[in-house]
């Protein structure tokens, strides 16, 4: 294949009427924590990913079996919303170069339009500070501030439903931002959840476990048959780092490799 990035699920994945989550990489890792406890909690199974140039040149190994950088998983738990029974969940812990940011964007909305899925709910978080990921001029310091972004009036109002206060004025960079500006060209019902992180994305970056339970407290609304309790991820916590940063390794990695010598093979584990 040549070209941009395609998506690449199952054939039998029945994604009709699906809520799809995002999870991109974010500022203390949020997302990242935030997708393996949905994963786990929900009983979420692997389905597909993304493939393609552009997209880095990695694989994932979990239990012994690989995984693409950019995966796909999926379920059906009860959910809240009239139009909405099934969970899709797209996760990575690798960052997208920005030159791949619009094609894989498109080759996602493509899919999610085909698949026949209702609503997106974007993943996300957001540090102040000159290093931020993500700029956000709000007037609230408080360490529970959690902002949302909806691309459409339907999703402003779940989001208020959820009890999350819309950010009105500012700037969403990498997928997500991406992700918004598609989704309301394209008339796509999507919301963004960004939850205040004290921890900006890096090598010395501490994952936020309290972040992601507000976002997962949150989700919960959406899910009032499964009860999502946040206090088993702050217990788990340190099991959650510990596979994060296993992950972000690979990055890292990947980055010293693309600036050197591109023969080596290096394994974590």
């Amino acid at each position: 294949m040549s070209g941009g990035p395609v998506v690449t699920v199952d054939d039998d994945l029945d994604a009709e009427g699906a809520l799809v989550i995002t999870c991109f990489p974010s500022a203390g890792f949020v997302s990242s924590i935030v997708a393996h406890f949905l994963v786990d909690r929900l009983g979420l199974t692997f389905v597909g990913g993304a493939r393609g140039a552009g997209l880095p040149p990695v694989c994932l190994v979990q239990e012994g079996k690989p995984l693409p950088p950019l995966r796909f998983y999926a379920g059906e738990p009860i959910c809240h919303m009239d139009r909405c029974d099934k969970i899709v969940l797209i996760a990575s812990e690798i960052q997208v170069a920005s030159n791949i940011a619009l094609p894989l964007c498109d080759a996602m909305l493509d899919w999610f339009s085909e698949s026949g899925a209702t609503q997106m709910m974007l993943i996300d978080s957001y540090s102040h500070g000159p290093d931020q990921a993500h700029s956000i001029f709000d007037n609230d310091d408080s360490e529970e501030t959690m902002l949302g972004i909806g691309s459409t009036d339907s999703a402003h109002e779940t989001l208020a439903g959820l009890g999350v206060p819309m950010l009105k004025h500012g700037v969403v960079g990498g997928m997500t931002g991406v992700l918004l500006g598609e989704c309301r060209r394209r008339r796509i019902d999507a919301m963004a959840i960004l939850a205040e992180s004290g921890e900006n994305i890096g090598n010395g970056a501490i994952p936020d476990a309290r972040a992601a339970a507000r976002i997962i407290e949150r989700i919960d609304g959406l899910l009032p048959a499964i009860k999502l309790d946040p206090e088993p991820l702050l217990e788990e916590a340190q099991r959650i780092e510990e596979k994060i940063r296993e992950m972000m390794a690979i990055q890292l990695n990947q980055l010293q490799a693309e600036s050197g010598s591109t023969e080596s093979s290096t394994m974590f584990g």
